[in-house]
């Protein structure tokens, strides 16, 4: 069993956040897989489905950003998931927008949902797509920028980032992570 988690933050006002483009990964693949997410438990909204003969949850913690990782400890142990069987696709400063960038592991670099995870999870080895939405280069304050939308000359580059990640986190269904992050970095 495979789970593909997506941070950002719940409701209507965040929705085409920067902060939230995980989410946006998941609404992607819940689309081109066909796994509605339409469960409601562990503090997230979620779907389960089959892919290549492969079980398939893709879940939305409903936590807000920084409690991420309350959601997800949860239904890892009631599904019984271990670390290396989870991708999480969250996004990142220091990488420019549209870029993407898997890792296995690694500190929680500043991100507040990944130190949630960290905490709940008891480790920082664990699949990751980071996502790039750059800095604020206008002395804009960060919590401002990351809950802020993207510009209209940053929406193509994001839009095929979303892509990029979602076809990483498919070709993951059936290949190992290392490999994916080999074809994809």
């Amino acid at each position: 069993m495979k789970l593909i988690v997506g941070l950002g933050n719940p409701g209507r006002q965040y929705e085409k956040t920067r902060h939230n483009v995980g989410f946006m990964v998941i609404d992607k693949l819940s689309d081109e897989l066909s796994i509605p997410l339409d469960r409601q438990k562990f503090n997230g909204i979620y779907g389960i489905g089959h892919v290549s003969g492969e079980k398939v949850i893709l879940l939305k913690p409903l936590t807000y950003m920084n409690l991420s990782g309350e959601c997800i400890r949860p239904l890892m142990d009631f599904y019984e998931i271990n670390e290396e069987d989870l991708v999480v696709v969250y996004d990142d400063l220091d990488l420019p927008v549209g870029k993407i960038r898997l890792r296995t592991k690694g500190s929680a670099g500043g991100h507040n949902g990944i130190k949630s995870m960290i905490h709940h999870l008891g480790t920082q080895e664990f699949n990751r797509i980071k996502v790039g939405i750059d800095r604020p280069n206008n002395g804009m304050k960060i919590t401002d920028y990351v809950l802020g939308q993207f510009t209209e000359e940053d929406q193509k580059g994001m839009t095929e980032a979303i892509d990029r990640s979602s076809q990483a986190c498919q070709k993951w269904i059936a290949q190992s992570f290392l490999q994916v992050m080999n074809g994809f970095n």
